[in-house]
């Protein structure tokens, strides 16, 4: 059981980092910094297309087995 809670965290912390990375990556592309305060909707009005936005789906299933593994990691 102990090999399967390090392998489980082991995919935890990778999961952060891609998932920082990725939020990071998608800030950049569109207002640099600025992004992370909300500065940079401020050419548009709706914001960018995100239903084609292929980094968007990749993030929110990041996000998802971000969130999973946190739950499966507290009850072991």
């Amino acid at each position: 059981m102990e090999i399967v809670q390090r392998i489980l965290e082991v995919l935890f912390f990778l999961n952060c980092f891609a998932l920082m990375a990725l939020i990071l990556l998608q800030m950049s592309e569109h207002s640099g910094m600025g992004g992370a305060f909300g500065a940079g909707m401020s050419s548009t009005v709706f914001g960018r297309d995100e239903v084609k936005d292929p980094k968007r789906s990749l993030t929110v299933v990041l996000a998802t087995i971000f969130m999973l593994l946190g739950i499966v990691l507290s009850i072991l």
